[in-house]
């Protein structure tokens, strides 16, 4: 194997994990895919199991790797009772910690290593983008959480030839079962994609496309670290958004969902409001000031590409060209 061309990945069988699994090995890099078990997995590269609080044979994949990224953690997509909650806080920090014991045991250590974080630390903003200079961390359960797992990542006395970059994401769209763009998808088109709460609350997004290629853009700059946010640099607000996704699926109504409405329906559903409800409005300033351009800028034309693109072999067999769309949710609403 060689390891200057290893990318070794953490959550592998996770939603973002087995994207990155398939792109990373569609570009000739050897893949290391790390996870609890195979389901979900790509099938793409070497997988290695873990447990995600120790250490085990996959630390051996570390040496010299090219580039290490950890996704590791409990999905959020749950109700935030007790065990839930400590759940979803252990797998992020355990996991974040064991990696860096691992790599401080390289002989050499990876050049890179990219550790997951979320775009719902900065507060639940309404009047302003939050930039990574100048946003304010909010409060709350998940934002303890992104606090806790950013300092097990930051605080990890890793050596200094592994540069270390701590994804603040939002959002990623790809036509996936049971991801945030399939269940809007599918509300939409039974006439449920109206406006969710007050419909003021932004959303920090991103297409997939963009995503992987944010990641290789960090990669390729070998003074970039610190924290980034991975976001597309327009927030439609949730008025908007749900526009989009009527205006992909051609569906000319959607009813509105009032708070307690989706208090009802997260219940039913076993997740939160939060994840609805909270203001979502992370702007990618250091991507900018660094030269990266957004493919996918605007979230209708987004939305109306991924609708084509199915499933992981969908996204990957179809060449990401712009998609055309009856009219422009941002021209005609404001």
């Amino acid at each position: 194997m060689d390891t200057t061309r290893t990318v070794v990945i953490f959550g592998a069988n996770g939603f973002i994990g087995r994207y990155l699994c398939r792109h990373f090995a569609r570009q000739g890099r050897e893949v290391v895919a790390v996870a609890r078990n195979r389901e979900g997995w790509s099938g793409d590269g070497l997988f290695l199991e873990w447990d995600g609080e120790s250490m085990g044979p996959w630390a051996l994949a570390l040496e010299g790797a090219e580039v290490v990224i950890n996704l590791a953690g409990r999905s959020v997509n749950c109700r935030y009772n007790a065990a839930n909650r400590r759940e979803i806080l252990d797998s992020r920090v355990n996991s974040t910690k064991v990696i860096g014991h691992a790599i401080r045991e390289c002989k050499a250590p990876p050049k890179l290593w990219l550790n997951s974080s979320t775009a719902t630390w900065y507060r639940n903003a309404t009047d302003r983008p939050q930039d990574e200079w100048l946003g304010e961390p909010g409060e709350g359960f998940s934002v303890e959480v992104a606090r806790a797992w950013e300092e097990a990542f930051f605080h990890d006395p890793t050596p200094a030839a592994t540069r270390k970059v701590a994804l603040r994401t939002g959002m990623v769209l790809a036509n996936e079962p049971g991801t945030v763009f399939d269940v809007l998808s599918k509300l939409t088109h039974v006439g449920l994609g109206g406006v969710m709460g007050k419909g003021t609350q932004r959303i920090s997004w991103i297409h997939m496309d963009d995503f992987l290629r944010a990641i290789k853009h960090i990669m390729e700059d070998v003074l970039f670290n610190g924290v980034v946010n991975i976001t597309s640099p327009q927030f439609p607000t949730n008025r908007e958004w749900m526009g989009a996704f009527r205006d992909a699926v051609g569906m000319p109504i959607g009813l509105p969902a009032s708070r307690w409405m989706l208090e009802i329906g997260a219940r039913l559903m076993g997740t939160e409001t939060e994840l609805i409800l909270k203001s979502r409005w992370a702007a990618p300033q250091r991507l900018w000031e660094n030269g990266f351009r957004w493919r996918w800028r605007d979230a209708g034309e987004a939305i109306a590409n991924l609708a084509h693109r199915r499933g992981l072999e969908g996204f990957f067999e179809i060449k990401p060209r712009r998609g055309l769309r009856v009219r422009r949710w941002a021209a005609v609403r404001s």
